[in-house]
């Protein structure tokens, strides 16, 4: 699916079969060597193997012109209109319009409390591995009102990324989370994971410090979580999203991080003494 990958196949559509001439067709970073990309492109390739080629790719460029199509009405329903009034309007005559009281009227404009889409959807994204669209996306699923969940282990139990708590007898047989919104819970994985690819973020020092212990999988869901967590107390203040940094866990656990340092260094022979960096200069 990549621009290399998609010059290659057309190139092979076209009738081109060398493999040299098809692994020149590689630009921009490509993972494997020449040697690698030739060795791949040796077969052969029919008549039959070309239609066939030919007939995904115009669908995936179906396919993805319709993507395209989507994502700007997306964008356009998430962009407030110029004047306030033509939100809601209708098709009705002038006349049948001008009834009604000013009240009425009144009610349609929104408060000046009440926070719009686009501004929801631009507070979501300024979270570390949520992008513009995975933000749409996410507003579409739990809205912006968060008064409909009465805390936010309420919203993390309903999108199904919290763990479970099965027990029996005082004891804790399974941590598996419930099914939830199948569609949220991506969304929150999928910006747990790019979170986790970041530099010195709150989001990626917890992803590496439950990945190390517990496995990858474990970790983009404690992420996405977290992720979850700070949507809806961002959503419910009406506030802009502040990281901890990188180093939270370790000003959090200074003393636990000391003494887990003195006793590696212990362990390899040398003997520590602590002190404050003014003594010590």
């Amino acid at each position: 699916m990549g621009k290399a990958s998609q010059f290659i196949l057309q190139a092979i559509v076209e009738g081109e079969a060398d493999p040299q001439r098809l692994a020149s067709f590689a630009v921009g970073r490509v993972r494997a060597s020449q040697q690698e990309l030739e060795s791949a492109l040796t077969g052969k390739v029919t008549t039959h193997h070309r239609f066939m080629l030919g007939e995904h790719l115009k669908q995936i460029e179906t396919l993805n012109a319709a993507l395209g199509r989507v994502s700007q009405e997306i964008a356009r329903r998430f962009t407030p209109p110029d004047d306030p009034a033509e939100e809601g309007a209708t098709d009705q005559p002038a006349s049948v319009k001008s009834q009604g009281s000013a009240q009425e009227e009144a009610s349609r404009l929104p408060s000046s409390k009440e926070m719009s889409w686009q501004k929801a959807a631009q507070l979501i994204d300024e979270i570390i591995g949520i992008s513009e669209e995975a933000a749409q996306g996410i507003l579409a699923e739990i809205g912006i009102e968060m008064g409909q969940f009465p805390s936010a282990q309420h919203i993390a139990s309903w999108a199904g990324v919290c763990p479970g708590n099965h027990e029996s007898a005082g004891k804790r047989l399974s941590g598996k989370t419930r099914k939830g919104n199948p569609w949220l819970r991506r969304l929150l994985v999928q910006a747990a994971h790019a979170a986790g690819r970041s530099k010195n973020t709150y989001l990626a020092a917890q992803y590496h410090r439950i990945a190390s212990r517990r496995g990858a999988k474990k970790a983009a869901l404690a992420v996405a979580h977290s992720i979850l967590v700070i949507i809806y107390h961002i959503l419910r203040d009406q506030s802009s999203y502040q990281d901890l940094g990188g180093n939270y866990f370790d000003e959090r656990d200074r003393q636990a991080v000391q003494k887990r340092l003195v006793k590696r260094l212990e362990r390899m022979g040398y003997q520590v003494e602590l002190q404050p960096m003014a003594q010590a200069s």
